[in-house]
């Protein structure tokens, strides 16, 4: 039995993100033969029977620099039946009088200022009540919506009147730091192929905050966004999947978006979206051992591994400093942390993940392969990050008094 311990550590560490990245690759090549290669690349959608009213939202909270940019690609949407909410939520900036002398330059805009910070959620759901479309887009105040992407979104809900949400596909403007670049490749071959896998077994985690189009009668169906939640995104597409409605991926549905290139900028962001992941699981884990819920059991799974792996690897890595100011049984000692034949698997097979969803994106972003050569860091520097978050998520998730208001706190929007 000696080194038991430690070697079901070790082995646990190497497997799950070696299964894990089998199954995101075959998943992702399925959805791409079924979905993807049927149809040849089109500059833009087919057309529909009918153009239904949309709302395109944007919620803003100290967005100046950003939102006018913002506003203008909304405006510049080719699909003829739109209307534009933006709501300021209590900036201290001056978004809310851009806002304002923009609807003068745009006839299909509105705005709702919020006296004080409410978040993101009440904002989204001060201007979904305030819509009168049946159909919503949901953007950042820093994203540009590529021109057709609303009727890709709205094509979906249409084709199926179980279809809730389809989130797009964000793509990443700044590029001008290996964080940047790293992060180019991991919105196409971690994200993107993640979400092509799920869409593929019936659930997705999360839409995109980003870039997510919405049925309103589904939203009123589950009671809109959460305001309590620290990811909204995350929390309503769980809400809406138990509801047993649909969530659906739409890669042409394109959004490019800033994102941080600064190590405490990219911490605050993870650590938020791991809180988030931290906080559906133990709201809704108890409702889903229910048979009727048993859809979701491969997404809560997956994000349950996802979060023991991440202890797992801090267990590991805490025995190796231990070992080296005390003598620890056989059973505990780790001997070193640097790469063995394991470790150079799990790189072939993370890189071969990378070629395969690089490949796939390159029908929406013809030049992304240049950022393969960069990927060679992203275990390193993301697989940390990611795991340290994951470990000071959960018991904040854990702290969290129900009920307290997640308001808005300005990212950090990287270099241009």
């Amino acid at each position: 039995m000696n080194g038991s311990i430690q070697h079901a550590l070790l082995e646990f560490a190497f497997f799950y993100p070696l299964i894990m990245s089998l199954i995101w690759m075959s998943g992702g090549v399925i959805y791409f033969l079924r979905w993807e290669r049927k149809e040849p690349l089109r500059i833009k959608p087919p057309a529909m029977g009918s153009y239904p009213m949309v709302s395109l939202i944007v919620p803003c909270h100290n967005e100046g620099e950003q939102v006018r940019e913002t506003i203008a690609h909304l405006a510049g949407q080719i699909y003829p039946n739109f209307e534009i909410i933006a709501v300021n939520d209590g900036s201290t900036d001056d978004t809310g009088e851009q806002l304002d002398q923009l609807m003068d330059e745009y006839p299909k805009l509105r705005v709702l200022h919020l006296a004080s910070n409410q978040g993101k959620a009440m904002g989204l759901r001060a201007a979904a009540l305030a819509s009168n479309a049946d159909f919503l887009v949901c953007v950042d105040g820093d994203a540009l919506l590529d021109s057709y992407a609303t009727q890709w979104l709205v094509m979906h809900m249409l084709e199926s009147p179980r279809v809730a949400a389809v989130t797009g596909n964000p793509r990443i403007r700044n590029r001008s730091t290996l964080l940047g670049k790293l992060q180019v490749g991991e919105f196409s071959s971690i994200i993107g192929l993640i979400k092509r896998a799920q869409r593929v077994y019936g659930r997705i985690f999360t839409i995109s905050g980003v870039i997510a189009g919405f049925r309103k009668s589904a939203l009123h169906d589950i009671g809109y966004w959460n305001t309590d939640m620290v990811t909204e995104d995350i929390d309503v597409s769980w809400r809406l999947q138990m509801r047993h409605w649909e969530i659906r991926y739409e890669p042409n549905a394109l959004c490019w978006i800033l994102m941080p290139e600064t190590l405490r900028g990219l911490w605050k962001q993870r650590l938020r979206w791991a809180q988030g992941g931290s906080e559906v699981l133990l709201r809704y884990g108890p409702s889903l051992m229910r048979w009727r819920q048993r859809r979701m059991w491969l997404v809560a799974t997956e994000y349950l591994m996802s979060l023991l792996w991440s202890y797992d690897m801090a267990l590991i890595v805490t025995l190796w400093v231990l070992g080296h100011f005390m003598t620890l049984p056989p059973s505990l000692r780790v001997d070193t942390l640097l790469p063995e034949w394991h470790g150079v698997v799990l790189g072939v097979i993370c890189l071969l993940q990378f070629l395969i969803s690089l490949l796939v994106d390159r029908r929406y972003e013809t030049r992304i392969g240049r950022n393969y050569y960069w990927m060679i860091w992203y275990p390193l520097v993301y697989w940390m990050l990611n795991t340290a978050t994951s470990i000071v998520a959960l018991p904040k998730a854990l702290l969290k008094r129900k009920g307290t208001r997640a308001v808005w706190v300005s990212p950090d929007r990287g270099v241009r």
